[in-house]
């Protein structure tokens, strides 16, 4: 099984990918293949709505001079995607937003691409903002049909500078049960029965 780690944060680095590593330790200790894939301080435009993915149905943006097709390539290959941002006013980083609106409209043009996937959110936070930032990367994974295991509690950690999240006993102590959960849920998934896509748009 695979799982995906994808770092809206521009700082590389920094708090967020801190977090992302400690959820995908276990996962590696549990023999997942594992993959940090850097989004934050990449070239990646927001999603235009020309609908043109629904009229290739292709797997792909039809903009594909940014990271955008890469990245979204190792989420479609993943068992698992964990998306983490940083809190920038109370919400995503721009990055990430661009990808989450793509990736979603993408998948959906393709049939449900990522239904059926496990999907987690991971929020790096100085103070406040973060349930925002946590609910809106969950209802990417909710509209896309993705299974959400549960931690702890909320997926986030607490620190300014690079590295202080570090001091977050009970963040961290949440990201590596996350990444148990994970497995849990990964093991779980891949001896039941086909997940139920439903095609969106139906009435």
């Amino acid at each position: 099984m695979k799982a995906v780690a994808i770092n809206g944060s521009p700082r590389k680095g920094g708090n967020t990918e801190h977090l992302l590593k400690a959820v995908l330790e276990p996962l590696a200790l549990a023999g997942w293949e594992t993959e940090l894939v850097q989004l934050g301080g990449r070239t990646i435009q927001g999603c235009r709505a020309c609908f043109k993915c629904w009229e290739k149905k292709d797997k792909r943006c039809v903009f594909g001079k940014d990271v955008f097709n890469e990245v979204f390539e190792k989420a479609l290959e993943a068992d698992a995607i964990v998306l983490g941002s940083p809190t920038y006013f109370a919400d995503v980083s721009a990055e990430m937003k661009a990808f989450m609106d793509r990736a979603g409209f993408v998948a959906m043009a393709n049939g449900c691409l990522l239904a059926g996937k496990i999907g987690s959110a991971v929020v790096a936070v100085r103070r406040g903002g973060a349930t925002h930032v946590f609910d809106s990367m969950n209802h990417l994974f909710q509209i896309s049909q993705m299974v959400l295991p549960g931690s702890t509690y909320w997926n986030m950690g607490y620190g300014l500078e690079p590295g202080k999240v570090a001091a977050d006993a009970e963040g961290l102590a949440n990201m590596r049960h996350l990444g148990q959960a994970i497995d849990w849920l990964g093991r779980a998934i891949k001896n039941a029965p086909p997940y139920p896509v439903r095609a969106s748009r139906e009435g």
